[in-house]
C-alpha cells in the first residue's frame, strides 16, 4: 500500500493535512458504496475532502473526485440540497491532525510517524476532545532547517 494523500482539515484559523477518512463512514452507515474512482495507487479512496470545524461541529465543505463513469463529482452532486457545507452528524471518531517533523516514514496508508499528533475525537460530528500525542522528536540533520513535515 502507498502513503495516501491527505484531506484537509480547516481549523484555528489553519488548514492541516488529515489522516482520517469520516466520509467513508458515511459509505459505511449509509449501506452506500461509494461513488468514487481510484485515480492513483496515492488517492485509493479516489477523492479528497476539505473539512472544517465550526461552533464544535465537523462539516465536508468541498470534495473533489471522479466517479467509475469518468464523471466529476463534487459535494453538491452527492449531497443534493445540503449547500456549500454538509454537517457530519454521522461521524463519531478521532481525526488525526499530524503536526512537525517526520520521525519515521512508512510506505502505507497513514501510518508515518510525526513529533505529534493532534487528536480531535468526535461524538456524532461534535468536537467533544482535544488532546496532543506527542511522539518523539526529531534529532540530527532532522531537526534543522524546515525538513519534511506538518506544522
Amino acid at each position: 500500500m502507498t502513503a495516501q494523500i491527505p484531506e484537509v482539515l480547516r481549523f484555528e484559523s489553519r488548514e492541516h493535512p488529515m489522516c482520517t477518512e469520516p466520509l467513508e463512514d458515511y459509505f459505511a452507515l449509509s449501506g452506500r458504496k461509494s461513488p468514487f474512482a481510484s485515480n492513483c495507487s496515492a488517492n485509493w479512496r479516489g477523492y479528497i475532502g476539505t473539512w472544517e470545524i465550526r461552533e464544535q461541529r465537523l462539516y465536508l465543505v468541498g470534495l473533489e473526485g471522479r466517479s467509475s463513469e469518468d464523471g466529476e463529482l463534487t459535494l453538491v452532486s452527492l449531497f443534493p440540497g445540503h449547500g456549500s457545507r454538509v454537517y457530519a452528524h454521522w461521524y463519531s471518531g478521532t481525526v488525526r491532525l499530524p503536526e512537525g517533523k517526520l520521525l519515521a516514514y512508512f510506505h502505507g496508508g497513514y501510518a508515518s510517524t510525526y513529533e505529534r499528533d493532534r487528536l480531535l475525537r468526535f461524538e456524532k460530528g461534535v468536537l467533544v476532545e482535544t488532546r496532543v500525542q506527542r511522539n518523539g522528536e526529531a534529532t540530527g540533520a532532522d531537526a534543522e532547517g524546515d525538513g519534511e513535515g506538518y506544522v
